[in-house]
């Protein structure tokens, strides 16, 4: 399948009657191109600006721009996504799907937002994308596995994700983030889970050879994390999160400490390595002052 040219969505959200715009379902060996200046509107604007949607629970259910659901053995290359109501491209319950060359593009402050969002999926490969939103750049959920995020710039937005894990007892396993470069982001590479979760697992996670410039949070773990203050914080997430590793992070943030590592009091992190880690703050007229600077491993 070839796109050319420019698709735009209806702005009006009423005339969506499940929270898609386009779908591709039960397919294999999927192949979209864009050619030229292929490009998909979402036409988001007006949508963000509805009342309701300062709600989360309201803005989760905006179309999606593009979802792909029981995919397997697809790759999606040279597309431009502008403005989704939604999250930009979800993969649901897919399989061996190559991302390639994707250009995501919403305002900092559009809401739920996310640029690629992966769940119940495996041997996902995003590589060479330019993703800049409201909210999670990449963002990886429950039930996935061999997901890999190369040579990819991020920002504005809220950073690479995994997460949030807890809602239900599915596993993540095999996440690897590498060559890829964060900028002006509100966190910079976060594993987020819920307290007071089920248990579940989230394991063999690399973290390998990315820049920041400018990132509030560049490295963060968080398992108290509860974006509506509605969370039942003294129950302890029950996601066991182990074989870590955070290897040659460099570059500057906005925030201190640069690294936050906030484990759960009932499942502790176990092999969370960080090796190589270069953070500086920069303030204007000012040299760069190092925060944190390993050239030895620490362990948890």
């Amino acid at each position: 399948m070839v796109i050319r040219g420019t698709l735009r969505a209806p702005s009006d959200v009423s005339v969506f009657l499940k929270p898609n715009w386009i779908v591709f379902h039960r397919l294999h060996g999927l192949i979209i191109n864009g050619e030229g200046n292929a490009l998909l509107d979402g036409q988001g604007k007006e949508a963000w600006q509805d009342p309701s949607c300062q709600k989360k629970s309201k803005c989760d259910t905006l179309p999606r721009s593009l979802r792909f659901e029981h995919v397997s053995n697809g790759t999606i290359s040279n597309i431009a996504l502008l403005n989704s109501k939604g999250v930009h491209v979800s993969l649901l319950r897919s399989n061996n799907i190559t991302l390639d060359g994707l250009n995501i593009t919403a305002p900092w402050n559009s809401p739920n937002t996310d640029g690629i969002h992966v769940g119940d999926s495996t041997n996902i490969k995003i590589v060479s994308s330019t993703i800049g939103t409201g909210d999670d750049c990449v963002s990886i959920g429950p039930g996935s596995f061999n997901v890999s995020v190369f040579n990819t710039t991020c920002g504005p937005g809220h950073g690479i994700s995994i997460g949030s894990l807890g809602q239900n007892e599915k596993n993540v396993g095999g996440i690897k983030v590498r060559n890829c470069t964060i900028v002006g982001t509100q966190n910079g590479l976060r594993i987020k889970t819920w307290p007071g979760s089920p248990p579940s697992k989230a394991f063999d996670m690399t973290f390998e050879d990315v820049i920041m410039i400018d990132v509030s949070n560049p490295i963060i773990i968080d398992q108290e994390y509860c974006p509506s203050n509605s969370c039942h914080k003294s129950k302890p997430s029950l996601v066991q999160l182990s074989d870590i590793a955070f290897r040659n992070i460099t570059g500057t943030a906005r925030t201190t400490p640069p690294v936050t590592i906030n484990c759960s009091k009932k499942v502790p992190c176990r092999n969370v390595t960080l090796e190589k880690i270069d953070l500086k703050k920069v303030k204007h007229g000012e040299h760069g002052r190092s925060l944190w600077s390993f050239i030895w491993k620490s362990f948890w």
